[in-house]
């Protein structure tokens, strides 16, 4: 009997989790995920690891702080370690899936630093530190969609670095991303870099979109701009894909293809709902789409799993509808270009005091183990 996931993953859609810890790993979970849920890969950033290694009920980072204490390691050091043994054990588990999807898939994905969010020279500098540290050759370094991270996206592909774009929230700036890769891809061409090699996933938020468009649209409060809410981050999706179908179909694109690159997928994520009032599932099955990527966090995970209802392509017919919406929003008066700057100024802001209270944390464990 067919489950929902399955249903996803014949739709064309690779499902990854939003999550990771050294539980997960060692208990068997994430292989379960991979057998029973159907996920190919999985996603990470400095919160979800501040949850993992600071979370009071697992002790499986006690022996190896202890360990780093002892050395003389700093908190930094120490995550360091951390993290990337995490993504490199994870990085085992999805090997043979790797394999099965011919290296699309099988994929895990591990951050630069947040302080380095507008650092063009540092966040290269740690991607390749990070490539060289873990080395699977199915990891993904994810670099943000700032204006310094553009630049480094283009010189970690340029050397044989697999890329997972984050953070990005409005079309102008997914272009860039786009021409960032395939300028990233030509460069490699010239040094001489096998492109199949080469990967990349582009990781478009979702229900943050939503989540400041309708504070917005409620503060306005007219019928008009009512009607809007919880429409946004759909047909912000939507009309990115249009964009990834439009990019990679021109003659640049189409020559690095013809020497073996890869597509530099699109991924929806922040897709688990922030709005109790709307279905659990609204970013899943209303987002699906050949090529693409889901990660979801657990909860959307099983939710999808357990009563998800998967109709096929949800995306290539809502072109124009998407359009409706936005000229519908610059009508009731969202500047929808300042929404997505607050929104990427945010997160970025907030992988920052996450990643600082991650450090503190680890850093009273380790005093207390010395």
């Amino acid at each position: 009997m067919s489950t929902p996931t399955a249903d996803l993953s014949a739709a064309g859609v690779s499902i990854w989790l939003d999550d990771l810890s050294r539980t997960r790993i060692a208990t068997g979970n994430l292989q379960h995920l991979i057998e029973s849920r159907n996920i190919t890969g999985v996603t990470t950033n400095p919160t979800i690891f501040a949850g993992a290694i600071t979370n009071p009920d697992d002790t499986s980072y006690d022996a190896q702080v202890v360990e780093l204490a002892a050395s003389g390691a700093s908190a930094e050091e120490a995550v360091f370690a951390a993290t990337t043994q995490d993504v490199r054990d994870a990085l085992d588990v999805f090997r043979p899936v790797w394999e099965a999807t011919n290296h699309v898939d099988g994929r895990v994905s591990i951050e630069v630093s947040p302080d380095l969010a507008h650092d063009t020279e540092g966040t290269v500098a740690q991607a390749k530190e990070l490539w060289s540290k873990i080395d699977r050759p199915n990891l993904l370094v994810k670099i943000p969609a700032t204006k310094a991270g553009l630049p480094a996206i283009s010189a970690a592909i340029a050397t044989g670095i697999s890329v997972n774009v984050t953070l990005i929230f409005s079309l102008e700036r997914y272009e860039e991303v786009i021409d960032a890769y395939l300028t990233g891809l030509e460069r490699a061409h010239s040094a001489d870099f096998d492109l199949s090699s080469i990967h990349s996933v582009a990781s478009f938020f979702v229900s943050r979109v939503d989540s400041e468009t309708d504070k917005r649209l409620t503060e306005i409060g007219t019928d008009e701009a009512l009607a809007l809410k919880s429409k946004a981050g759909l047909a912000n999706a939507r009309l990115a894909y249009e964009l990834f179908e439009k990019k990679f179909a021109e003659k640049r694109a189409q020559d690095l293809l013809a020497l073996g690159a890869n597509l530099q997928r699109p991924l929806w994520a922040s897709t688990g709902v922030k709005d109790p009032a709307l279905p659990d599932t609204l970013y899943v099955t209303e987002l699906v789409a050949p090529g693409v990527v889901n990660t979801m966090p657990e909860k959307t995970l099983e939710a999808t799993f357990d009563h998800a209802v998967v109709t096929g392509d949800t995306v290539t017919g809502g072109y124009e509808e998407a359009r409706e919406v936005f000229a519908g929003l610059a009508a009731v008066g969202v500047d929808f270009d300042d929404v997505t700057r607050v929104l990427e100024e945010e997160g970025v802001s907030k992988f920052i005091d996450s990643w600082h209270g991650l450090l503190t944390q680890v850093t009273e464990g380790l005093e207390a183990a010395r």
